[in-house]
């Protein structure tokens, strides 16, 4: 079972691999990890890997920052020191967790948990974490954008879709406008409201409304047609179709 243990408490990721080692003699810690910056570049590389131990709190911010920028399609066991309102979320969407301080009892129940994981149920899983990642965001309703030498209120009714291209992000509108928006993607994603709009890509947030037609790509991968013209073709990565389909059929 190879094993990456996310977590910026040395201590406590020591503490974790000495438990993994008992629990589970067969367990090779292939990495340990305790920033976001790293997380993006490891998963970035496709690695072999069957199971993430994942702090939500790192050195450079919440976890859940990976998930903006990388398709994480390995099973994530989360530990965390949340509330038990926080933990309540976790149970509801079927990911678990292990409060800390973490102890031997804890670990043995979530590996058996997760070798009892269906290959649907693993499919799922990154879909049930953005669920987690965005519970308890706060939606905003209207963004402040600049036009000139005006600030203008932009509702998130208005927009189509966002784009972004050498660090900047643009908020193209139904009706045609085009603005600059400071806010990154990643920032925009946890403040719009995910029923209505939906990350495709590294590059593109879309909205529900802005989808005009599917159309199937090279790969298994899908290409989204929008009401106007995008900078650059819309693809869905292949990890990310089913989640796709399922935001888009919902009510």
């Amino acid at each position: 079972m190879r094993v990456v243990i996310i977590e910026d408490e040395t201590a406590a990721a020591h503490n974790l691999s000495a438990i993994l080692r008992k629990v589970s003699p067969n367990v090779e810690v292939v990495a340990t990890i305790d920033t976001v910056v790293e997380c993006v570049e490891f998963f970035n590389s496709k690695p072999q890997i069957d199971l993430v131990f994942m702090d939500i709190h790192l050195a450079d911010g919440a976890s859940f920052r990976i998930f903006d920028s990388v398709d994480v399609e390995t099973p994530i066991i989360f530990t965390t020191a949340y509330d038990q309102y926080a933990i309540e979320a976790f149970k509801v969407n079927s990911i678990d967790y292990l409060l800390k301080p973490i102890n031997e009892e804890g670990v043995r129940r979530a590996i058996d948990k997760w070798q009892r994981l269906t290959s649907v149920d693993t499919k799922d899983y990154t879909s049930r974490v953005r669920s987690v990642a965005q519970a308890g965001q706060p939606e905003q309703q209207v963004f402040l954008v600049h036009f000139r030498d005006k600030i203008i209120p932009l509702h998130n009714n208005d927009i189509a879709f966002l784009h972004t291209f050498e660090e900047r992000v643009s908020a193209y509108c139904h009706n045609g406008e085009r603005y600059q928006i400071d806010m990154t993607l990643e920032s925009l994603q946890s403040k719009l409201p995910s029923a209505d709009f939906f990350r495709a890509n590294r590059q593109f947030i879309i909205s529900r409304k802005a989808v005009k037609d599917i159309s199937v790509w090279f790969g298994s991968r899908l290409t989204v047609n929008l009401s106007l013209e995008t900078p650059e073709r819309i693809i869905i990565p292949k990890a990310r179709v089913h989640e796709f389909k399922s935001w888009l059929t919902q009510q």
